[in-house]
């Protein structure tokens, strides 16, 4: 995931210790402290002390052999974003993935970016999709930005929005729910529905896969009940 670089930030420290955990969680498997120290450009004493910090508080862990993996405290720390949407939307998206055989997940408007979550991989499923909490994107891009800019006025939207994508935006907030193919992940397709939220940032609830016998409409009808549940329960 990279840096974002809408500024300089106030503690480079600070700074410096989130872009290891991005790292961490962009790999999803083990690195030593050489590798983490290359992909963050940074001396590997500076890698080690910031690591030494962030084992201290359970955020990172560290195996036998020195390979660094992220810690149990960032469970305890992510638990407490949004909580109440979150214990209301995942059963909903476990019901959701199961019924269509594809992971679902539930994303979130932070600034212009999209921002999962919470996710849910199918049970029985032979290959599904990994849509990571955390991970996020331009909310210009993808079927879930579309189904959030479907519940903003065009004053609110990034200055990068063109008549293509409003055109867009506009058939989504027409019909309900959006599509898009090969955008967020080559060979990838998602569905997603808008989860407006008194008192909150816009969300969406959404399904990513390869390929799939239903088509779009029958999608966007089961993740639109998943959202209506969510939404009534908050």
């Amino acid at each position: 995931m990279p840096a974002r670089q809408d500024a300089s930030p106030a503690s480079q420290t600070l700074s410096r210790g989130i872009r290891l955990l991005e790292e961490l969680a962009d790999a999803r498997t083990p690195l030593s402290i050489d590798d983490l120290a290359a992909r963050v450009g940074l001396h590997r004493s500076v890698a080690y002390r910031l690591l030494r910090t962030l084992e201290d508080h359970g955020l990172v862990t560290r195996d036998a052999a020195g390979a660094v993996r992220l810690g149990t405290g960032l469970a305890a720390l992510a638990a407490g974003v949004a909580a109440d949407l979150q214990a209301e939307a995942l059963p909903e998206l476990t019901a959701a993935a199961n019924e269509l055989g594809m992971t679902c997940f539930l994303v979130v408007l932070d600034h212009d970016e999209c921002v999962t979550l919470a996710s849910v991989e199918p049970r029985h499923a032979v290959t599904a999709v990994a849509q990571r909490p955390g991970a996020r994107h331009p909310v210009t891009r993808g079927a879930p930005g579309r189904a959030i800019l479907s519940q903003l006025p065009p004053r609110r939207w990034p200055d990068t929005v063109d008549a293509r994508l409003a055109a867009e935006v506009a058939d989504a907030a027409e019909r309900g729910w959006a599509t898009s193919h090969d955008e967020v992940v080559p060979s990838l397709r998602a569905v997603a529905v808008p989860l407006s939220v008194q008192g909150r940032q816009p969300a969406a609830v959404a399904a990513v896969y390869v390929a799939t016998a239903l088509d779009d409409t029958a999608i966007a009808a089961r993740l639109a009940s998943a959202a209506a549940a969510v939404r009534e329960a908050l």
